[in-house]
């Protein structure tokens, strides 16, 4: 990189890309593909993987790896789960490498790691930043998953990220039709390594995909921002185990097994108490529904209501908690009068006989504002929208 080409990059990080593309025409001593990738990189990963805008000198790829690698939370999540699995280290594989954030957080928990990849540009990459990213004895291997594997010794864990979309670029939803395809692969993974960590799609049908493969001991749903970002399935060669699920979302954990979620009783109710409680997506996507009222002390407002409500705050519950404001039966009077206190909602329905957009237009209800409205079926049998004001905790 030529000293023109560092300068404007330097001088030039937080300025808007298209404008930078036409200041580069009269700039014909700076590679401007070159410094319009590295500023576009550094921008996208400064919200996305902020640890990585930190290092000097690191070099980006073209968007689409940007726009498909994992964010930080998710990688320091994935890190911190290899870690418990092998605390004393040992050696691990990645054969999908991409841009390389999950294997620059996972690598760092083992004496031994291997980038594997088959895109030459990625490998270029990899070999550039991961000695810049604390990473100078890692491995950069360039080869496609499958050949790779047949040929490589033992590890202790192979991490593996099946590409999701199929050869006309549609986003896949089945494990199977992932690639490389790693139901047809199991056997020879576990044959390979002690555990195989699988990095999926939220989207992703979570009890298929444990059902598929067989041989699943963990699963983790990881949501950031109450967005459902990853699915991560934990395979090994025992058997006869049940799966354990944790959902996180932040600092918040549940972990349960769909038998705890199957036996578990929860109380319901139709009366609205003080505090109204919505789980986060990693709970929604897991489905811990049940598990939800029982293990926090909650009564929850019908069996295909996933709200909850209580008496007394429960302030480490793993999702969103409102104080309730006030409730409104659907009662022509009752809603005219609770409806004229505002023209300003944040609305959601929950097991209820109409979409947002079609009661946000019967109620005459923008969206937006400090005040946030769910509509829903109570135990009765009775629909209700209930006000609340958000809690932080």
């Amino acid at each position: 990189m030529s000293t023109a080409t560092e300068s404007f990059i330097e001088s030039h990080r937080h300025d808007d890309i298209a404008t930078l593309a036409l200041l580069l025409r009269k700039h014909p001593e700076v590679d401007a593909e070159f410094a319009l990738r590295q500023i576009e990189g550094w921008q996208r990963l400064q919200h996305k993987v902020p640890a990585w805008t930190l290092v000097k000198d690191l070099h980006y790829p073209p968007r689409l790896s940007l726009e498909q690698c994992s964010g930080q939370a998710t990688a320091e999540y994935k890190a911190e789960l290899a870690g418990s699995l092998f605390p004393n280290g040992g050696t691990m594989v990645d054969l999908t490498g991409g841009l390389g954030v999950d294997f620059s957080f996972i690598a760092q928990k083992f004496s031994k790691a291997t980038y594997v990849e088959r895109q030459a540009v990625l490998c270029h990459l990899a070999s550039h930043n991961l000695p810049l990213l604390g990473l100078p004895d890692a491995q950069v291997v360039q080869a496609e998953a499958e050949n790779f594997l047949r040929e490589m010794p033992p590890a202790d864990l192979i991490f593996l990220d099946p590409a999701r979309r199929d050869g006309a670029g549609r986003k896949t939803i089945l494990i199977e039709d992932c690639e490389p395809d790693v139901v047809q692969l199991k056997n020879l993974l576990l044959q390979k390594a002690q555990a195989v960590m699988l990095k999926l799609s939220p989207m992703l049908d979570l009890q298929r995909a444990i059902s598929t493969l067989g041989c699943v001991t963990e699963a983790h749903v990881i949501s950031v921002k109450g967005e459902c970002k990853d699915l991560i399935l934990v395979l090994t060669a025992e058997s006869g185990v049940s799966t354990r699920i944790t959902c996180s979302e932040g600092a918040h954990r549940l972990t349960f097994t769909q038998e705890e979620e199957q036996a578990a009783l929860p109380e319901y109710t139709a009366e609205i108490s003080q505090y109204l409680y919505e789980p986060c997506a990693s709970i929604m996507k897991a489905g811990a529904f049940k598990l939800c009222a029982t293990r926090y002390g909650l009564k929850k407002l019908h069996p295909n209501s996933h709200l909850y409500t209580s008496e007394s705050l429960v302030p480490d519950f793993p999702g969103r908690i409102f104080k309730v404001q006030r409730c409104t039966s659907f009662a022509k009077q009752e809603l005219r009068a609770f409806c004229s206190e505002t023209t300003k909602a944040n609305l959601t329905v929950r097991n209820f006989p109409a979409t947002v957009a079609d009661l946000r237009r019967k109620l005459k209800l923008r969206e937006g504002g400090n005040s946030y409205w769910f509509a829903t079926t109570l135990a009765d049998g009775n629909k209700k929208i209930i006000a609340g004001e958000p809690i932080k905790h």
